[in-house]
């Protein structure tokens, strides 16, 4: 994390934007966490809220005024918003769960009618700039979304990514992209649109299967696109597609234009027309270039839905996958828990961990990248949600306590995401508590059957009853969706209880959903269990006329540390249930492993 700004760079960057803005008239000027794609990892051109508060979370916006600056984030960041922060005078402005466009009703609050704020409407969700138009308008102070002031301040600012698109292809890629885009063409034609744009990368990644490495850890690259009935036009910078690739592309109708073309193509659509597009996946700054008079349909993205809902030969090599990251995490573990007893060894911190794991995925077929980074967090470290050791800011790991270890891979047969916490030392009877009351709100949802289209907000409290019940929660929602070599967090489903229960939440059949329950105490410890599930049918239901039921199939496959568990607060099925997974993790996992490895996933998976 940043040391403290004692040498006044923040503060010298704020000043820049200051006077940037009394050059334009600006009295407030927003710098959101996004891009032209509403991306959640940033490639480091749009990464300003970060350049100028050297807030580094994901999630936040930064707002400046004459005499005031701060950055609003939720409850995952508060710590770490707190230590990045110090030492300026730019100020945590928390978010409340359930309250992220608080910003917007401190704008509306604090400025005064005839004031103006600012922002690059380029990089605003249409959703949200609808929701700081009224809020403004209705307090007389005007909003500009016609300013990258960005550009005027950050001299050194990064230029767009260079790195080539390739094709993501069989075996992997189990669908032709011509029938993907007629998929899309029978849902536009459906919705009564002549054309759908889309801005979002991963849901172009996977309309057109390719891939790239534009944002970290997700294969995705830099574009725009617009399918029409007899063609597609997909708008990526120079050279990053070769005349191989092109030549394939245009054998299926996609005609490759110029990134910065985007805008101008939406310019031409003509009045009359009918063009779908994506309220929460396209940018303010995109449709304001749509022509009065073409009628707009707004809906999900077709895509979005259909690369949620994994087919049977996806599913499949996600299982294979998981057989290999689990191996690559036995070879991890049997390396780890030796030099966690060894007294002689050198310090190990938590840095260590991330190059360990990483690199004992990358010895795996199929291996690509890291998912996101490492968090690796021990004792209070673990406790700070979104937790990222840095070489000028992380623990040694010595003494009694627990590790959080959250971390993934990209293979080319799927995503994986897990998180597993390890005793060091002696676990205290305190961790004991925590990690089982975790457990068992793992197994209360992942044993779960709900009927087909149950909206996912509304299973989160099924994770969260054990927890509860000891009168505990946790900060963060229980789940997200996962993409299958594509983003590791992917919607439309999740499970959390601030997200509204729309429709396009509901749980169908071939989703891969995390479940991550959790307990943090802030400067002591932080416990998380996840794995990844699949939604699978569920067995019939007693009787008739009850409807189709799913249930979840677990993914991730790697032991769960029983040295941590007061077996005096499982139930007898929940010791059941943690047994059979652990069986099924050893059959499953023993064909990849031998030697220290192997030895390790027997003795983790024996019966408690």
């Amino acid at each position: 994390m940043p040391a403290p700004d004692t040498t006044g760079v923040r503060a010298d960057r704020l000043a820049r934007l200051r006077a940037a803005m009394a050059q334009h008239g600006v009295d407030a000027y927003i710098v959101p966490s996004s891009d032209p794609h509403l991306s959640e990892y940033l490639p480091g051109r749009w990464q300003g809220r970060a350049w100028l508060s050297g807030f580094t979370g994901s999630v936040g916006t930064f707002i400046a005024t004459a005499d005031f600056a701060g950055v609003w984030t939720d409850g995952r960041y508060y710590t770490q918003a707190e230590q990045e922060l110090a030492g300026t005078d730019i100020r945590l402005m928390k978010i409340p769960s359930g309250a992220s466009l608080l910003h917007i009703d401190w704008l509306a609050e604090t400025m005064k009618a005839g004031q103006t704020v600012a922002v690059d409407a380029r990089v605003l969700g249409l959703a949200v700039a609808r929701l700081l138009a009224d809020a403004l308008r209705a307090r007389g102070i005007t909003l500009r979304t016609d300013l990258d002031l960005l550009d005027a301040v950050w001299p050194e600012r990064p230029a767009l990514p260079p790195e080539a698109v390739f094709e993501y292809e069989p075996p992997y890629a189990v669908l032709p992209r011509a029938d993907k885009l007629h998929a899309v063409r029978a849902a536009m034609a459906k919705a009564g649109a002549q054309r759908h744009f889309m801005s979002t990368l991963d849901d172009i990644a996977y309309l057109f299967n390719l891939r790239g490495a534009d944002v970290s850890f997700n294969p995705v690259f830099l574009a725009h696109a617009l399918v029409e009935p007899e063609r597609a036009t997909l708008f990526v910078a120079d050279g990053k597609i070769d005349d191989n690739l092109r030549a394939r592309l245009q054998r299926d109708g996609i005609r490759v234009a110029p990134y910065d073309d985007a805008a101008g193509a939406l310019r031409t659509i003509e009045p009359g027309s009918a063009l779908l597009l994506d309220p929460r996946r396209v940018t303010a700054g995109m449709r304001d270039q749509v022509q009065d008079g073409v009628r707009i349909v707004e809906a999900v993205n077709p895509t979005t839905f259909a690369k949620s809902r994994k087919l049977a030969q996806e599913a499949g090599h996600v299982r294979a996958t998981m057989e290999q990251d689990g191996a690559a995490l036995c070879e991890f573990f049997a390396w780890l828990e030796p030099e966690l007893e060894n007294a002689a060894r050198a310090p190990l911190t938590e840095l260590t961990i991330d190059e360990r794991i990483t690199a004992a995925r990358a010895r795996r077929p199929g291996f690509v990248s890291a998912s996101f980074g490492t968090i690796a967090g021990f004792n209070a470290n673990g406790a700070i949600m979104h937790y990222r050791a840095t070489p000028e800011q992380h623990a040694v790991i010595e003494g009694d306590g627990l590790l959080l270890i959250d971390s993934g891979g990209q293979y080319l047969g799927g995503t994986t995401d897990i998180t597993r916490v390890i005793p060091v030392g002696t676990p205290a009877n305190e961790h004991k508590r925590d990690f089982t009351l975790v457990l068992k709100g793992l197994i209360a949802l992942s044993g779960a059957r709900f009927p087909v289209g149950t909206r996912g907000p509304m299973l989160d409290a099924l994770a969260r009853a054990p927890i509860w019940a000891a009168g505990i929660d946790y900060g963060h929602g229980t789940g997200h969706g996962v993409g299958y070599f594509l983003n590791v967090h992917e919607g439309p489903q999740v499970i959390s209880p601030v997200a509204p229960p729309d429709p396009h939440t509901a749980m169908e059949e071939g989703m891969i959903t995390s479940i991550e329950p959790g307990i943090y105490r802030p400067g002591h410890w932080g416990i998380r269990i996840e794995n990844l599930v699949l939604n699978v049918p569920a067995a019939a239901a007693a009787g008739a006329g009850f409807g189709d039921f799913l249930g979840f199939e677990t993914l991730t496959l790697c032991p769960i540390d029983t040295r941590c568990i007061d077996t005096s607060l499982l139930r007898g099925d929940e010791a059941a249930w943690l047994n059979d997974y652990h069986r099924q993790v050893r059959a499953r996992l023993l064909p990849h492993v031998d030697g220290a490895a192997r030895a390790w996933l027997e003795l983790r998976t024996k019966e408690i």
